[in-house]
């Protein structure tokens, strides 16, 4: 026998590890905070009146962790500067805003967690509206359960109504706003909410900001008059306190805005006289124009449905299925 062969007859030593335990820390002196934007693997959280920075626990693993969700922190939750403390458990959300890169993508992407409206905000002019984007963050407000809000913007650059005209059918409340005017209505409107403002870059989000929380500073931008699209100048999502009550989670511009995650039958639950009429829909029936036998079909030919709210909603279902004009993705989120 060789050297060699010897050699290779002693067992490696075996390595020393402490013994696994069932037992996990109970963070009996864990606070509760929201988080309010995040930035390479740091959550900014509001902890009573005061602002603290955490890192996600090792043991939440793959959890994610987005704006809007409420936390338990756990560790040096002072705020002093310096500290950090632990995100230990992402507490159930009642709401989810999502997206996906396109329709054709399957992963969704979180976005905001636990807000209850969706604040839509469109230009009236300076860049021009469109309805396609807006459609398909009526469809994303619908699926998640938020209440959508359309805020309009310059108008006193042009009127309101030719756009305001389209959504009527759907039921959708509306604010309209102009540049240097009364922000009182909707002030009220976002009272004692947690709200949402989304909508294509130069449509004036920050300005509306600024102008609701003093001190806010919200970078505000200029539109290409070339290409009649704005430039992106809040670049990370933001929650903000309102001085009367309530939220406002600021977001950068979007320019697409994907929906292959969502089911088409929950936005039709958002519109519960047309759900009625589609009981008697065949199995799978996909409610659009040309599905065969669809129940809004009956109804209208019976006029017990307005027509003009049954091709309103149909078209909020075509903008799902990406057969609106397509904007070049190029968010920041």
């Amino acid at each position: 026998m060789s050297r060699y062969d010897e050699e290779a007859r002693y067992d490696r030593p075996k390595r020393r590890t402490r013994p696994r335990t069932k037992d996990r820390p109970s963070y009996d002196d864990a606070v509760t905070g929201i988080v309010i934007t995040r930035d390479r693997g740091r959550y900014t959280c509001w902890v009573d009146d005061r602002q603290v920075t955490a890192m996600k626990a090792r043991q939440l693993g793959r959890t994610g962790v987005i704006v809007g969700d409420r936390v338990r922190l756990a560790g040096d939750a002072s705020g002093d500067e310096g500290t950090l403390a632990r995100i230990v458990e992402v507490l159930p959300r009642t709401t989810l805003l999502r997206r996906s890169a396109d329709d054709d993508d399957p992963v969704e992407r979180p976005l905001v967690a636990n807000a209850d409206q969706l604040v839509i905000v469109v230009a009236v002019a300076n860049p021009e509206p469109r309805t396609g984007l807006i459609d398909r963050f009526l469809v994303a407000a619908y699926d998640a359960g938020m209440r959508p809000l359309l805020c309009l913007t310059k108008t006193d650059l042009a009127d309101p109504d030719p756009l305001l005209s389209i959504y009527r059918p759907l039921g959708v409340e509306s604010v309209a706003t102009r540049q240097g005017g009364d922000l009182a209505e909707l002030r009220e409107q976002l009272q004692d909410r947690i709200s949402v403002l989304v909508g294509h870059s130069g449509v004036g989000k920050s300005t509306l900001v600024n102008g609701l929380i003093p001190g806010a500073d919200r970078a505000i931008g200029v539109v290409n008059e070339v290409t009649g699209r704005g430039r992106h100048t809040s670049t990370n999502t933001l929650v903000l306190r309102l001085p009367d009550g309530g939220w406002l989670i600021d977001t950068p511009g979007i320019r697409s805005f994907g929906l292959a995650h969502v089911d088409p039958g929950k936005v039709i639950d958002a519109f519960p006289d047309l759900a009625e009429v589609t009981e008697s829909c065949p199995r799978g029936c996909t409610h659009t124009e040309s599905a065969p036998d669809c129940g809004l079909d009956d109804a209208v030919a019976e006029g017990r449905l307005d027509p003009d709210r049954v091709a309103s909603f149909r078209r909020l279902l075509a903008s799902r299925e990406g057969r609106t004009q397509a904007v070049p993705e190029q968010d920041v989120t």
